[in-house]
């Protein structure tokens, strides 16, 4: 048996029929479940459960305190601040198995989600949106949207470096020029 082409700390846990792509470092006590799937070139922090059969992309960093649970899909580049949460069931009783009624929530290409936030179940983050610290996102946000506060609303524009867009929709990193179009950013390019 060849050794993995990836890196996983000795005391993190990886059940069987899982897959992990090239490159991916998984850390201390972390444990990911069976049925999962997780891109190349991942870094999965401290202590964070993935599963089961869950889908990470390529590139997603995922912070410490973690858990991903059945029903989220995080596409290429999500980055997962610290102790950040996912719901899976929207109505949860410790008495009540609710396994079934699991709701999908999707978290687009290249969005971030700061540390603490919480992503209700049967939501989506569109692509590149910047969820703030500590936000709860109860409904989709927009792709580039910038949301913060409880519950999570908007308060701009982000591009697709995380910066906020200024009153021109322009990146003061890149230089990238947006539009709005029926309610949706574009960018340029």
């Amino acid at each position: 048996m060849s050794a993995p082409d990836y890196f996983a700390h000795e005391t993190a846990i990886i059940d069987p029929a899982v897959s992990v792509g090239r490159g991916t470092r998984i850390w201390h006590f972390s444990h990911i479940l069976t049925g999962s799937v997780i891109g190349e070139s991942c870094v999965i922090g401290q202590n964070v459960m993935i599963g089961p059969n869950v889908r990470i992309g390529n590139g997603c960093k995922i912070q410490n305190n973690v858990s991903v649970y059945e029903g989220v899909t995080l596409e290429d580049g999500v980055f997962c601040g610290p102790s950040c949460v996912f719901t899976n069931v929207s109505n949860p009783r410790a008495f009540v198995d609710r396994r079934g009624e699991i709701k999908p929530t999707l978290v687009g290409l290249g969005a971030s989600l700061g540390a603490n936030a919480t992503i209700v179940c049967g939501t989506t983050i569109g692509r590149y949106a910047f969820v703030a610290a500590a936000a709860v996102v109860t409904r989709d946000v927009r792709a580039y949207a910038l949301v913060m506060g409880s519950p999570a609303r908007f308060r701009g524009w982000v591009g697709r470096s995380g910066e906020r867009l200024d009153a021109r929709l322009v990146c003061p990193r890149t230089g990238e020029h947006y539009t709005l179009k029926d309610g949706e950013l574009i960018p340029e390019s």
